[in-house]
């Protein structure tokens, strides 16, 4: 048991309180998941600019001294601290280059999350510690997904915690197992996919940027993995512009979602909800087994 939320915004005046209004919905969804919490936040991409959310163990030991590292070794970034976690900001095309001299530099730092926009923060805990820790009210930004875990498939750590994020600018959030994880993750490193936990979870995140990366929209991926995918999930997942909800066939994993003209909203309950501006007059329902739910502020611009 596990629980999910997620705000896609219309409404451009409502991007200063996502941050508010994702932690709000992810603290309500506490007592779903007490292992482990995280959430990411996509805050519309910059011209020409890239970022890199990583995370340590040994924070100041770490990242003191890394923006000079690597401007040194001719990247030139800012980094911004947050915590364990900190936000690397290059160009768009030095980010594979920033990604390679952080494994030289600082071979203890693991990479939560790259792109033009997303940032992604986690931790084991409490989903009110986490958003604390990391000042996610604080943010702004367009949509972003959250996660409240109870371990069931690996440790309780932050590698293994939600979002997972296996390409740039998305990452996904689950309710449910897998069963078929260990096949689909030999046939994805025969691909050329990178691994960092045993979760099943990453599994599925890897298998949509894969069929991304040929081309797929993330509504064409969602719809492939109601047939490559067995066992029980629910996914939440976004992407620079998008966002998509999927339910397995069995659906029995709870799943509620709202629209209104300002938001598309998620949670596992419909509890997360309720303090959503104008939810009273939302159209609210339950999503369908083995349904594709797709959102994009690119097709809608």
């Amino acid at each position: 048991m596990c629980g999910i939320v997620g705000l896609f915004l219309k409404d451009p005046s409502l991007e200063p309180e996502l941050g508010a209004l994702l932690s709000d919905m992810l603290i309500t969804m506490t007592d779903r998941g007490p292992d482990s919490a995280g959430i990411a936040i996509y805050g519309g991409a910059s011209n020409g600019k890239a970022k890199i959310t990583v995370q340590s163990a040994r924070p100041e030991a770490d990242f003191d001294g890394l923006e000079a590292a690597l401007t040194q070794a001719g990247l030139p970034v800012s980094l911004t601290v947050k915590s364990t976690h900190a936000v690397i900001a290059c160009a768009a095309d030095a980010l594979g280059a920033v990604r390679e001299a952080l494994t030289k530099l600082r071979p203890d730092v693991r990479v939560m999350g790259s792109g033009e926009s997303v940032e992604i923060y986690k931790e084991t805990g409490l989903p009110k510690d986490v958003v604390s820790r990391f000042d996610v009210r604080s943010m702004s930004g367009t949509h972003g997904i959250g996660h409240t875990r109870m371990a069931t498939e690996s440790a309780v750590t932050t590698l293994g915690a939600h979002p997972f994020s296996t390409g740039a600018d998305q990452c996904l959030v689950h309710n449910g197992s897998l069963s078929n994880h260990n096949n689909l993750r030999r046939e994805l490193v025969r691909e050329g996919m990178r691994f960092e936990t045993q979760n099943d979870s990453e599994v599925a995140a890897a298998y949509l940027t894969a069929e991304m990366a040929k081309g797929k929209d993330l509504g064409e991926a969602l719809t492939g993995a109601l047939d490559d995918l067995d066992g029980f999930f629910t996914f939440v997942v976004g992407t620079r512009s998008g966002f998509g909800v999927v339910r397995d066939p069995i659906a029995c994993k709870p799943a509620v979602m709202a629209e209104t003209d300002r938001y598309v909203a998620f949670g596992s309950e419909y509890r997360a909800l309720v303090n959503l501006p104008g939810i009273e007059e939302a159209r609210v329902w339950e999503p369908e087994p083995a349904t594709v739910y797709f959102w994009d502020h690119e097709k809608a611009a």
